[in-house]
This record gives C-alpha cells, structure tokens and sequence, in this order.
C-alpha cells in the first residue's frame, strides 16, 4: 500500500503530523477523522519524502511493547473491533518498527489469520513470549487478559533492564573518566615537564624516569594502544560465540565479586515473572519451560531450564531439578515447591519474582555505593603517582641549590 503523510489538529487545536500507509488517500482521511482528529492536508509520499527507516534489524524495546498491550486493551474494552483497533494502535505508534508490524498484522487479519499467526508473520518484532499468551487467549476468549498480563510482563522486564543497566553502566563511566584523566595527564601535562627537566642537569629519581618513559612511549605509540583493545574485544566475542567459551565466560559472570550476585538475582527474577505470567495463561510447564529458557542469557540457567523440562517431561516435579542445577538459590526451588504442592505455583512465582525484583534493586544500589569510592580511590593513588614523580625532581632541584 501507498504511504501518506498527514498533518492533522485534534479537538484542542493541537496539531499532529505522521504518516501512515492506506488504500487511498480517502481512507486516510476516514481514519484520521475516526480517530477524532481533523484532516488539514494528506499527501502521497514520494521517493524523496517518503520516510526512511533507519532501525532495520532492531528489536522493539520492552517499555514500547508494553504501551501497545495497554493500548490494545483500552481499546478493546471500550467495545471497538481488532480490526479497526489494530489501525488505531498503527496511527497512535511512533516507533516505526512496531508502527510496520501492526500494519502487517492487519493485513494478515484481513485475509482471515488469527492474530497469534498474524504476530507469529512478523518476524522478530513481536516476542515468543507475546505471541503464545495472544494464543492462549484467543483460545481461551480471554485476549484482553492476555495482553493485560504482558502489558504487566513487559513493564516489570523494562524497569529490571533498566536497574541492571544502570548498575553496569555508571561505573563504565567512572573508569572512562578515570583513564580519561590518566591520559590527558600522561600526554599532556607530564611532556611539559618532560622539557622543563631537559635543561636542568639533576639525577631523575628512577620513578620519575619510569613516567617519563611511558609517557613518551604513549604519545608515539598511542595506536598500539588502541589496536590492543580492539584486539582484547575481538577476542572476548569470538571466544563468547564458542559454546565452551560462553560457558566460562557466564559462569565467572555469575561468581565476579558484586557483580556476581547481580547476575543470580536478575536471572531469578526473569524466571520467575516469565513463568508465571505464561502459567496463569494456561500455557503448559513444558511450553513456559523452553520460552523461559530462550529469554535468559546466562547460558547456564538456559540449560539449567532445558534439563529441568526434560525432566518435567517424565513427571518430575519442577522444584527437584532446579534444586538439582545446583545454581538456584533455596529460595527459588522452595517457593516452587510450596506452590506445586498448594496447586498456585503461578502466584508463589508471582511473589517470588516481585521479591527478586526488590533484591535486583537493592543489589544495585550497593553495587553503586561500592563501586564509587573503589574508583575514587583508584583516581585518587594513580593521579597522585603522577603527581609525586613530577614534584620530585622538582624537591630534588631545590635540594641542591640549598647545598650550593
């Protein structure tokens, strides 16, 4: 279908530009006026103003996920039908991924698909997760439950991402700076001195020289440097996208000092909601099992996860073989169990993934709270190195005129 943009005024005299793709430019109006919104001007794109998407390959973030199920459902709710629904979430989008998608969907619905193999038809926009649940639910003719339990599902999975990501990134930016200021000092500032202490016939202290050395090598050799690196993170991935590489490579992930429980919690946090919500769907233990298991990346709790279906499988129950994985915390396999026992694993799991939620919180800020001053101090001995091998020559200097 042709692609239109438009720019329209809603009922406050706001105006509101977009694009959408529709049979004619009639039926854009139609929808624009459907939506409540007033039509000012709607013109074909061309080759030259049509917009370009630049995000190809990318996944939908969580938190947009999570805005279309809300939608979906408000929609839904106020008695509007999927099919007009779905062009409502299209116009209301702004990612343009999602916004591609949905339209795609439509089209599906259209020449008579379900919508779960209508989302199943977009590739990887639409998550596994997502896909099954919309499944059950349309199963079960309970499909706004289902995207209310996602809208839930992927809102608790953005604000975990976002914890963690702020746990890793903040001391990223402290060593950056650190090593930012270690170089500015070893190519800027210790060269001055370098040629101050030229013209002064004094004995360097052997740790000034050793500076002065490695200052010098670093502003001719500055490359080599950088082909290090790049080497040292070329190496890390290959040797990740190896299975006994990403096996050592996750396990040191979950014993590193602070960071190690991190990886634990946030892992069991992600098990848990996960299962929990595709388990009050009605999706069976062995399906949430291997859905579960694709979303983790720790590649030890994924074959953790695979071991324990396959041992699901022969009617064990799920509590025994994460005890038996041996990388679950008690508290884990516990819960399962009390829950398996009471049959409402799903709400046992549900309290175990708000618990570990907290935990991932609470770790992340003591991550913070330790790393900070390590760094500091880190700064605080190599700038002060610095600072002695400069002012040494300089009180060696003094010495000697107070011997003259």
């Amino acid at each position: 279908m042709p692609g239109y943009s438009y720019v329209a005024v809603d009922r406050k005299g706001k105006e509101k530009r977009g694009s959408m793709e529709a049979a004619s430019r009639d039926k854009v109006t139609e929808l624009l006026k459907g939506d409540g919104l007033i039509p000012v001007s709607v013109k074909e794109q061309g080759i030259l103003n049509k917009d370009l998407d630049f995000s190809i390959g990318k996944r939908v973030k969580a938190r947009d996920l999570s805005v279309f199920c809300r939608q979906f459902v408000s929609i839904m709710q106020a008695g509007v039908p999927m099919k007009e629904a779905l062009q409502m979430l299209a116009m209301q989008t702004e990612n343009k991924i999602l916004k591609k998608s949905i339209d795609g969907v439509l089209a599906s619905i259209e020449k008579g698909n379900t919508l779960a193999d209508s989302m199943r038809g977009e590739g990887t926009t639409f998550p596994q997760m997502l896909i099954n649940m919309v499944e059950a639910g349309e199963s079960s003719g309970n499909l706004e439950m289902a995207f209310g339990r996602m809208a839930v599902q992927f809102e608790k999975e953005a604000k975990l991402k976002a914890t963690v990501k702020k746990a890793t990134i903040y001391p990223i930016i402290l060593v950056c700076a650190a090593i930012g200021v270690i170089a500015v000092m070893l190519l800027y500032v210790i060269p001055i001195f370098i040629d101050m202490f030229a013209d002064i016939d004094i004995e360097m202290p052997a740790f000034t020289m050793a500076v002065m050395n490695a200052s010098e090598w670093l502003g001719t050799h500055w490359y080599m440097v950088v082909i290090v690196i790049a080497a040292i993170v070329a190496a890390y991935r290959l040797i990740y996208r190896s299975a006994s590489g990403r096996l050592a490579i996750d396990k040191i992930k979950m014993k590193m000092p602070l960071f190690g429980k991190l990886t634990v919690k946030t892992a069991c946090a992600q098990f848990a909601r996960t299962t929990s919500t595709l388990l009050a769907a009605g999706i069976p233990t062995i399906e949430c099992l291997e859905t579960v298991s694709k979303i983790l990346k720790n590649i030890h709790y994924t074959n953790a996860l695979m071991a324990a279906r396959e041992e699901v499988m022969k009617g064990i129950p799920l509590s025994e073989p994460l005890e038996a994985s041996g990388i679950f915390p008690p508290m884990v396999y516990h819960m399962a169990g009390i829950g398996e026992e009471t049959g409402n694993i799903e709400e046992m799991l549900e309290k175990l993934a708000d618990y570990y939620d907290e935990e991932v919180e609470i770790t992340t800020q003591s991550v913070m709270a330790a790393m900070e001053p390590l760094i500091i101090v880190f700064m605080a001995v190599v700038i002060g190195a610095l600072v002695i091998a400069v002012v040494s020559p300089i009180g060696a200097m003094y010495s000697g005129l107070d011997n003259l």
